[in-house]
């Protein structure tokens, strides 16, 4: 799991690497102790194959560390509510918000929603 406050590079340009060639999870959190940020890490790290299989990456935000452009970009991209306390974010290999929840978020049904993609499916062809 990478973090945005452990990153000299912006939020964006982040994502953009990701972009066409992983999926990715990105989880804000008001505080870095907040329950639900620490409960869905949890559930990820116990489902890594799963994570690594569907080539899911997870990124982790924190209020205080994130900068103003980085909060644009996520108010912007991600219809990003500052009043949430967790969020978490299923961004597609192109670039594009899948699915947005305010609760932690079971690892079926994460891997149900990819699964489901027509990418993911062209993937399980190959």
């Amino acid at each position: 799991m990478e973090s945005v406050g452990n990153q000299q590079k912006s939020l964006k340009s982040l994502l953009d690497e990701k972009k066409d060639h992983r999926r990715v999870v990105l989880l804000y959190g008001r505080q870095a102790a907040q329950g639900h940020l620490i409960d869905q890490q949890q559930i990820f790290r116990a489902q890594q194959a799963g994570m690594d299989e569907r080539e899911i990456d997870v990124i982790v935000t924190i209020d205080y560390e994130m900068t103003e452009p980085d909060r644009q970009y996520l108010m912007e991209h991600f219809h990003f509510i500052p009043s949430d306390d967790f969020a978490g974010y299923l961004i597609g290999k192109d670039g594009g918000l899948k699915h947005r929840f305010t609760t932690p978020i079971a690892t079926n049904e994460l891997f149900a929603l990819v699964d489901a993609m027509p990418m993911r499916r062209a993937e399980k062809k190959h």
